[in-house]
Order: C-alpha cells, then structure tokens, then sequence
C-alpha cells in the first residue's frame, strides 16, 4: 500500500496568485483545498510580494504539504510584466523552499499535456479535467484551477521522479 502525500500546486501571478491541495495516493487525488492570493494591486510591489510570501506561508503552515509544484513563467512580448511576475515567481518558489519543502518546476504546456493530453489546451478544457479528476472541487478561480492542475501533474510525475532519483543515488 502506498502512503499519502499532501501535494500544492502554485500558479504564480502578481495580480493573483492560484493555490490548489491535493492528496494522493497510488493512483487515487483528493481535493483538499484551493484559492486565490490577491495581493493588493493599489501598494508598492515590495508590499505586494510581502502579502504574497504572508499568505502563502499561512497556507503552507494550514495544510502542511510535503511536496510543492510551481508552474514556471512564459516569456510574454512585455519585458516588464514578465519581470514582475518572475518577481512573484520567485515567492512562490521561496516560501515553500524556506519550509523544507522540495519544489518542482512545470512548464504550462507540460501542465496542459498531463491533464488534456495536449500541450494547447484552452483554460475550460484544464477546468474540466480537474473537476473530472477532483470531483467536487469548485475551483474559486481559473487560478486556483490552474494551480490544482499543477498538482495534479506534479502527482502524475512524482513515480518517475523517484525512479530517476533512485537511478542518480545508485550512480553515485
């Protein structure tokens, strides 16, 4: 039998930053939680990221999670909103990072495969899927939805991950 793990999965944004909670277990997801971050738009980007790296380090804190996943950033046509967000980027990897706990990387088109099995899926279809596979779990935002998405591929790749660990160690 195999044991379960409480997984969080972050779609970082300055403007609103998704969180979603799962279990897993084998096979099996649960929904666990979700929500949105909404830092405040109208305060100074020091005082948005300290509200991003609060929240998110009550949420750690609330649902004690023992792995993390961040989708990473795509590189958009505005340098300056890919910086900021990189900036809130960089939150979502450190709260968890500072808790001890690992963190892993997603692409959105990764994301997008896992659940949908292609890489250009749209936002309803992602939705669709995660209420396919957590049942019940009203999602209060296409954030928070996206960011349950992340964990649950991060679920679909947590066997392989241990495997290539595993190989790594032996090559050692």
């Amino acid at each position: 039998m195999t044991m379960k793990m409480r997984l969080i999965g972050i779609d970082p944004g300055l403007r609103h930053t998704g969180w979603g909670i799962i279990d897993c277990q084998g096979a099996h997801l649960a929904h666990v939680a979700n929500g949105t971050i909404h830092p405040d738009a109208k305060a100074e980007m020091a005082q948005r990221l300290r509200q991003l790296h609060a929240e998110l380090t009550v949420i750690l804190q609330t649902y004690q999670p023992a792995s993390a996943a961040v989708e990473t950033t795509f590189v958009n046509r505005d340098g300056a909103a890919t910086l900021k967000l990189g900036q809130a980027r960089g939150i979502t990897l450190l709260v968890p990072a500072e808790a001890g706990i690992e963190v892993a990387e997603y692409a959105p088109n990764q994301v997008k495969k896992s659940l949908v099995g292609a890489g250009h899926a749209d936002k309803r279809q992602i939705q669709a899927m995660v209420n396919m596979l957590l049942p019940g779990c009203a999602p209060d935002s296409a954030d928070a939805a996206d960011a349950l998405a992340v964990a649950i591929t991060h679920a679909h790749q947590l066997p392989l991950r241990a495997r290539m660990q595993k190989i790594a160690g032996a090559a050692r």
